[in-house]
């Protein structure tokens, strides 16, 4: 299958979009960016996908070059008649500001921008903002590469699976196609004479620099380790994505387990007033709890944990062990206090475990 197919059989097996979905298309300017928007511009024309728009976010980490990327990606939404948010962060200085991780803070921010631009595309569509999706270009390349990234590092219950088909509202049409074939789409659209852009130096699509640096580690992975895989199996895509396809099946099985485990021995406490409704403070394990099987327990407790530190945080393996070491024997060991990620209190007694922010547990010690 080509490019168009591949991803329109993406889109209907995971029900991604179809005819009336308002689709925010997240642009970079690189070349599977570039092929996402000449490949959603097509759907769109077709009747398969609703109003389209683009964003690029501008992190200011590249000087002129991306100042040039901006340029590239608002000629190509000029091109293709779609509507374009240009967003600037300066994530150096949001880095300097609050110490965080450079890919971590230009990653949230770039998310930030996006729900906003899709709330704003929803408005224009006249749509409800939960039929809206943002669609990114990642790849079959870019799922293999966090395979062995988290090969490599280590990682959590269902992390295999490297990349979700969505999540959320966040939709990835392009990850059963490969980098190069994406490229060779783009050549073959300049060949044929049908629409196309080039930037100054007549390059069908920008290329980040800071991909050929080993030092940065997916592109360690990328350069390194990828290559050699491919040696041995030339098909390391197909393959790869297919191993984790059923990974992923299973993944979601054990995710529906540790939801009803929730469900029966979980209680959210604490609640704020004024918080956002999917926000909590700290949740209870009831002894019940104790005689979960531990691999949907340690699910259960992850997930409880995501929801408490927030979606963007990565709930460290530390953590889940912490909360699971308040059981001992299937039962709640009465007198079990540590503290956790997140300055977070567990704390064990006959009647549960309970997980709360230290302050509060230490609020609770003293009267």
């Amino acid at each position: 299958m080509d490019v168009i197919e591949r991803m329109r059989a993406a889109i209907a097996a995971h029900g991604m979009a179809d005819a009336d979905t308002p689709v925010l298309l997240m642009v970079s300017g690189g070349s599977d960016s570039t092929a996402l928007a000449y490949a959603a511009c097509e759907l769109a024309q077709a009747g398969e996908l609703g109003m389209l728009a683009m964003l690029h976010v501008n992190h200011h980490l590249r000087g002129e070059d991306a100042d040039a990327d901006a340029a590239f990606v608002s000629q190509l939404a000029d091109a293709l008649a779609i509507p374009l948010f240009m967003c600037d962060i300066d994530v150096a200085g949001e880095v300097a500001r609050t110490g965080g991780n450079v890919e971590a803070v230009a990653r949230s921010e770039r998310y930030l921008a996006a729900n906003e631009a899709l709330e704003s595309l929803c408005r224009h569509a006249g749509a409800p903002l939960s039929s809206g999706r943002i669609f990114t270009a990642h790849t079959a390349d870019d799922r293999i590469e966090s395979f062995y990234m988290r090969s490599i590092v280590g990682t959590g219950p269902g992390g295999f699976r490297a990349m979700r088909y969505e999540n959320g509202p966040i939709a990835r049409p392009l990850l059963d196609v490969g980098r190069e074939d994406l490229r060779d789409y783009l050549r073959k659209r300049e060949q044929s004479g049908e629409v196309c852009v080039c930037d100054a130096q007549g390059n069908l699509w920008r290329e980040d620099a800071t991909n050929a640096h080993t030092d940065h580690f997916r592109a360690f992975v990328r350069h390194e380790i990828v290559p050699r895989a491919k040696e041995r199996n030339p098909q390391l895509l197909e393959t790869l994505g297919r191993t984790m396809d059923l990974i992923a099946d299973e993944d979601d099985f054990m995710e529906g387990l540790a939801r009803e485990a929730a469900g029966k021995h979980l209680t959210w406490v604490c609640q704020a007033e004024g918080r956002d409704p999917d926000w909590q403070e700290g949740f209870k394990l009831s002894p019940s709890f104790g005689q979960v099987a531990l691999p949907v327990a340690r699910r259960a407790i992850a997930g409880a944990l995501q929801r408490v530190l927030g979606v963007d945080t990565r709930v460290e393996t530390a953590a889940v062990a912490g909360v699971l070491d308040a059981f001992e024997d299937k039962r709640p060991k009465s007198g079990y206090v540590t503290n956790i990620q997140g300055d977070l209190a567990v704390s064990a007694n006959k009647r549960g475990v309970l997980v709360e922010p230290m302050s509060a547990f230490r609020a609770r010690r003293k009267k």
